[in-house]
C-alpha cells in the first residue's frame, strides 16, 4: 500500500497541475486587451492563416516574457527560507490583487471589428504579421508581471524536478491559450456580431473578479505559511 500511494502521489500531482494550467490558459485567453480585437479583424479582413501568423508572433513574446519572469521568479524563490513558498505567494497574491482591480475599474472602450471581403496576402505579408504580433505583445511590459503571478500558482517544493513541473504547468498553460486563440480565428466571423460591448464589460469584471479571488487566496497562502 504505501508502495502504491507514493506511485499515484505523481500523477495526481501531475493531473492537479495540468487543471490548473487548463483552467489559467482559458482565463488568460478571454482577457480583453488589444491583440483580442486586432486577431479577430486580421482573421475577418485577411483570413485564418494571416491570424495564425500573427497569433504566432504573440505567442513568442509570451515565451520572451515567460523567460524574464522566471528569472525574476527564481530570484524571489532564492529569497525564500528552504520550502517556504511565502514570500512568492504574497508578492504572486500582491500581482493578482492588483490586476483584479485594475480590470474593475478599467473602463472598456466601444470597438468594432471591421470586416468585408478578404486582402490579398502575399508571402511576405505573414513574416510581418507574426513581427506585428510579437510588437503589439511585448509593447506592454505588464505582461511580464502577470507571468510572474501565474507562476505563483503552479509554484512546487519538490526538489530537482520542480523545474519540470513549472515547464509543464506553463506549457499547458501556452497550449491552452494557443488552442483557444485558434478556435477564435476560425469562428471570427460568427463571434463578430457577439463582440458588444455589454460583453467585453462582463468579461472585464468577471476576469477582475477571478483575479482578486486568486490574489486573496494566494496572500492568505503566504501569511498563513500554508503549501
Amino acid at each position: 500500500m504505501p508502495n502504491e500511494r507514493l506511485f499515484l502521489y505523481p500523477r495526481i500531482e501531475s493531473m492537479d497541475l495540468l487543471l490548473k494550467g487548463l483552467v489559467t490558459g482559458f482565463i488568460l485567453s478571454i482577457m480583453i486587451g488589444p491583440v483580442f480585437f486586432v486577431l479577430l479583424e486580421t482573421s475577418i479582413r485577411k483570413g485564418v492563416r494571416a491570424a495564425i501568423a500573427l497569433d504566432l508572433g504573440v505567442l513568442i513574446s509570451d515565451i520572451v516574457y515567460i523567460l524574464i519572469a522566471y528569472l525574476f521568479y527564481t530570484e524571489v524563490e532564492a529569497l525564500s527560507k528552504g520550502d517556504d513558498k511565502s514570500l512568492l505567494h504574497l508578492i504572486g497574491g500582491g500581482m493578482f490583487l492588483a490586476y483584479g482591480v485594475f480590470n474593475l475599474l478599467k473602463k472598456v472602450k466601444e470597438r468594432k471589428v471591421k470586416g468585408g471581403e478578404l486582402d490579398k496576402v502575399r508571402t511576405r505579408d505573414y513574416i510581418w504579421l507574426g513581427i506585428k504580433g510579437f510588437v503589439l505583445n511585448i509593447a506592454n511590459p505588464l505582461v511580464v508581471f502577470y507571468w510572474f503571478s501565474v507562476m505563483t500558482l503552479g509554484a512546487e517544493s519538490e526538489g530537482e524536478s520542480g523545474g519540470w513541473r513549472m515547464i509543464f504547468y506553463l506549457g499547458i498553460i501556452l497550449l491552452t491559450f494557443f488552442t483557444i486563440d485558434l478556435l477564435k480565428i476560425l469562428g471570427a466571423k460568427r463571434l463578430r456580431p457577439l463582440v458588444t460591448h455589454r460583453l467585453l464589460v462582463g468579461l472585464n469584471r468577471l476576469i477582475g473578479i477571478v483575479f482578486v479571488l486568486f490574489g486573496v487566496v494566494l496572500i492568505v497562502q503566504g501569511v498563513m505559511g500554508i503549501q
